[in-house]
């Protein structure tokens, strides 16, 4: 029979090993495998989003929107 200190050393939330979810294990493979996944996902984010903005092409772009009415399958 297990003595109290073996008991409670097994049973130490502080003695188990952090819990890891699959998706997390994943994650840090696929980096292992690519270290260089990290500046091609912010090279794609910069290429895509992170831009100037055009705001004469944004102001005519709202402007050109034609209001929808307020029931939609109302003809005039």
């Amino acid at each position: 029979m297990p003595s109290i200190p073996e008991i409670l050393t097994a049973m130490s939330l502080f003695a188990r090993k952090p819990y890891k979810s699959e998706a997390t294990n994943f994650i840090e493979e696929l980096k292992a495998k690519r270290p260089t996944l990290e500046a091609e996902q912010r090279a794609g984010r910069a290429r895509l989003w992170d831009r100037a903005q055009d705001r004469d092409a944004a102001a005519d772009w709202s402007d050109a929107q034609v209001a929808q009415q307020p029931y939609v399958y109302q003809t005039k």
